[in-house]
């Protein structure tokens, strides 16, 4: 199981660039070890280049970061991967592999990620899986699955190697009401019955209304607290 960390996110003072741009500047907060908390904001605001701060894929040039115990000031080459097998990633888009079914998607994710015994390998895919109410579709290819189907199996993948936090870049943005409500739901249950943090970015404000946390919101390149609420 994964280290746990009182505090799984904290910036301060950061200003994020993308190549010359500001994007952000003097962003200070922080995300709680099992807290859930929304990023809102226009599209262009920055909550996405936020969250690739936080997973490694851009550097933090200015200011202090912290994410599950690693200095984001201090990543390279070879502390990004160490970085994110403590986090579990879910896109929009899916990103899945397409050229080889669900199995095989999570099967080579924790051979990626430094897993080498098949039995424990094959052992973490059925819980997974099963977590997410997804065993039955353990051997389809992804194009076979609708887009419920698919952020279900993304959830189940970003769960592989026990996360302490999880960060969704608008994990229902392409799905219709009614299977955001059932993704949300199955989000929501795993944070409380894992412990794990999650940090989602969402335009969608009936999902914030429905389950109503923390919330962020990227404005004028900051970052303010815009409510604090009970999730559970």
């Amino acid at each position: 199981m994964s280290q746990q960390y009182s505090t799984i996110i904290e910036l301060k003072n950061a200003t994020i660039y993308q190549k010359d741009n500001l994007i952000l500047k003097d962003i200070n907060f922080s995300l709680q070890n099992g807290e859930f908390a929304y990023l809102i904001g226009k599209t262009g605001s920055g909550k996405s280049t936020l969250l690739k701060v936080l997973y490694g894929d851009l550097p933090l040039t200015n200011g202090e970061g912290r994410v599950v115990g690693f200095n984001l000031k201090d990543l390279n080459v070879n502390t990004i991967p160490k970085l994110r097998r403590r986090l579990g990633i879910v896109f929009q888009d899916f990103q899945l592999l397409l050229d080889r079914d669900v199995y095989k998607n999570l099967y080579f994710v924790l051979q990626a990620t430094g897993w080498t015994n098949k039995t424990e390998i094959e052992n973490r895919i059925d819980e997974v899986l099963n977590s997410v109410g997804m065993i039955n579709k353990k051997f389809s290819m992804p194009h076979r699955l609708s887009g419920g189907e698919q952020q279900r199996i993304v959830i189940a993948r970003a769960l592989l190697n026990h996360p302490n936090l999880i960060i969704a870049d608008e994990p229902t943005g392409n799905l219709d009401p009614e299977t955001s409500t059932e993704i949300m739901e199955l989000i929501l249950r795993i944070s409380k019955e894992q412990f794990c943090a999650v940090f989602m970015a969402t335009h969608d404000h009936s999902i914030i209304k429905q389950y109503p946390a923390k919330t962020y919101r990227c404005e004028n390149q900051n970052i303010t607290a815009a409510q604090s609420l009970s999730l559970f």
